[in-house]
């Protein structure tokens, strides 16, 4: 990849463990889990742990690398090229095991933390309901206490994962409490009698990874899988908040992936592929989409890096929100992009199955909806950028004065 020069030889040889990992998934089990013969691919996570490929950013007491971000994102960037489900199920250890790594109590790392990284169990997270996708507080899931136990009541969807996940990272609203804010509360909930998969989507791309719909009438969970224990009532905002970062972090590592893949079959293929007497890469309707396509991969993932460079530092909470959101609807719009400029490279062949380009289509166009529509995205940026910008007094040049009529009475009316 053109961006080599930003690894650390550390990231060069993860990279390697992660891209002989992906080498090594029998092609069989994309055939399968895209033709919906497989519902989740539990000996590829169990294969992940054994390699130590899974929750690199955790520390080495609980089994993970104590790794930073941009060595996560290397890793991504190989597990993408397997597409969206596997991508997604890999990073689901990311995305859970922040919430119990940065807010779990010790034991809840030690009976959970460990056996996911290890591979040994499989996670799942439930944010949408029927009512609510974005609108995360319009949730109506609800917990009830009684004694040392919860009952929750709701449902959610399109839980990848539904179908063959051990834990699910639940959030619901504690009765008694009046401020949704304040009420949300993230739980740990074990498959069991309580949990119910009452639905399996077809799904147009991402299939085999279980995606469902899970209902929960009145299913018990002890108070010691509140997420934070005692002190986690009430928190699932903050948790909420939190698990955004890797939520959108490992959509736009894992589209990078994707997307250069979808370039690799394309470039190939052009090279190879001869028509009025020429390969057809010698055509500049077809050699500029290379060039584009290399162009904005290059500068997603070197955004993808920065930004993961940011969290590491420690940067403002919102900055870091809006760099985030950057970087997920950059790398997902490229992919979807680049894959869109592969099939056109490649004509009609390119919408067959006789090349995988129709289904990374349909995998990646995915990207751009979930952890976060890239509207919301886009809201967020904007919001964040203004609220800091109009903040802020850091001595920059005043160009707006650098105009020959900058100080003209009653031009400069805004009302």
């Amino acid at each position: 990849m053109s961006t080599e020069a930003l690894l650390t030889p550390e990231e060069r040889e993860l990279q390697h463990e992660a891209r002989e990992f992906a080498a090594s998934i029998p092609r069989q089990l994309l055939l399968d889990m895209d033709a919906e013969k497989v519902a989740f691919p539990r000996e590829y996570l169990r294969q992940a742990g054994e390699r130590n490929l899974l929750g690199l950013r955790f520390g080495r007491e609980w089994g993970g690398r104590g790794l930073p971000w941009t060595s996560e994102l290397v890793a991504l960037e190989e597990i993408g090229a397997l597409g969206t489900a596997l991508s997604c199920l890999y990073s689901l250890v990311s995305i859970v095991g922040e919430a119990i790594h940065t807010f779990g109590t010790d034991e809840q790392k030690e009976k959970y933390l460990k056996a996911m990284i290890r591979g040994e169990l499989g996670v799942a997270e439930g944010l949408t309901e029927p009512r609510g996708g974005s609108d995360f507080f319009g949730a109506t899931s609800t917990a009830q206490r009684e004694g040392g136990t919860f009952y929750l009541t709701g449902q959610k969807r399109f839980i990848v994962g539904a179908e063959g996940a051990d834990l699910f990272l639940i959030y619901a609203k504690v009765n008694g409490i009046e401020d949704p804010k304040k009420a949300m509360t993230a739980f740990l909930v074990e498959r069991g009698e309580g949990v119910r998969v009452e639905h399996l989507y077809g799904l147009m791309g991402a299939r085999g990874g279980g995606t469902g719909r899970l209902v929960f009438a009145q299913t018990p969970v002890p108070a010691e899988n509140v997420l934070g224990g005692e002190a986690g009532i009430g928190q699932g905002t903050a948790v909420f908040n939190q698990m955004m970062i890797p939520e959108r972090m490992t959509s736009a590592g894992g589209a990078i992936g994707m997307g250069r893949s979808a370039l690799e079959i394309a470039a190939r293929y052009a090279d190879r592929r001869k028509a009025f007497g020429q390969k057809i890469r010698k055509f500049e309707g077809v050699n500029f989409k290379i060039a584009e396509s290399l162009t904005h991969l290059d500068a997603a993932r070197a955004l993808n890096y920065m930004v993961g460079g940011a969290i590491g530092a420690g940067q403002p909470e919102g900055r870091i929100r809006r760099l985030v959101s950057e970087a997920k609807k950059f790398s997902t719009e490229t992919a979807w992009e680049v894959v869109n400029h592969a099939m056109q490279i490649m004509g009609g062949i390119g919408y067959t199955n006789v090349f995988p380009i129709e289904r990374l289509l349909r995998d990646v166009r995915l990207l751009t909806i979930w952890t976060g529509t890239n509207e919301i995205m886009s809201l967020i940026i904007q919001h964040e950028y203004y609220r800091e910008f109009l903040s802020r007094g850091d001595g920059k040049r005043q160009v707006e004065e650098d105009a020959e009529g900058a100080f003209l009475d009653g031009e400069k009316v805004y009302e």
